[in-house]
């Protein structure tokens, strides 16, 4: 699945680095105009703001806080994560310098919609190795994947972005994460191995004191 999305951005990022945009791009653009209302431009800001620096900081805290304690191993690994998913939309931005709809520079990929993508798909990935009810399983899928929606949807609503923008902040957001996840839990696979290994490695070294204990007195006795 890792490879397929990185595919699928690879695909996008050529495009966008030619400097063409689809007409799957402008007809988005024109039927997002359509729900177009001053009443919804307040909201539409305010979801737009969880991707920004100062609404993710806040959600990264709350993860860690929620994971301390059941899986200090993500507990970890989340801010690093993140601080990984800003470097590289840098790199993808710099690297392509798309404009966006509102002819601002650096469009490709959506750095809003990369950045929710990681963040809550970890919280998916976690939920459905977790020991919670299926109930409670899927109304975490549902926030995270209706949170990450709003957000898609805000940015081309604001005229932030392209669709393409945005589809290439979800692939590179999934190929991303798949990759830090079978990271993460190989290091963490190979660790336990090796914990076990070594305890079983004492166990034998006891076992073979024990042994030596007990054949001490026959010699002696001989």
């Amino acid at each position: 699945m890792a490879v397929l999305a990185l595919a699928g951005f690879v695909a996008l990022a050529l495009t966008a680095a030619a400097q063409q945009f689809s007409a799957l791009d402008y007809q988005t653009r024109a039927l997002v105009h359509l729900t177009r209302l001053p009443l919804l431009d307040p909201a539409m800001n305010g979801v737009s703001r969880l991707g920004e620096n100062y609404g993710l900081i806040p959600l990264i805290a709350f993860g860690v806080a929620i994971l301390w304690r059941p899986s200090r191993r993500w507990a970890i690994a989340l801010p690093v994560l993140m601080a990984g998913t800003g470097a590289l939309q840098f790199v993808a931005k710099w690297a392509i310098d798309r404009p966006r709809p509102n002819l601002a520079a650096w469009g490709f990929p959506s750095g809003h919609v990369l950045s929710l993508v990681v963040l809550f798909g970890l919280m998916t990935y976690l939920l459905a190795i977790s020991t919670s009810t299926r109930h409670w399983r899927w109304l975490g899928y549902a926030g995270c994947a209706a949170t990450v929606v709003a957000v898609a949807f805000s940015r081309l609503y604001l005229e932030a972005h392209w669709v393409t923008d945005v589809a290439g902040g979800v692939t590179l957001g999934i190929a991303y994460l798949l990759l830090a996840i079978c990271l993460v839990e190989t290091i963490a696979r190979r660790r336990v191995a090796a914990r076990l290994h070594g305890s079983e490695a004492k166990i034998h070294l006891a076992d073979d004191e024990r042994r030596g204990a007990d054949v001490d007195p026959v010699v002696v006795a001989v």
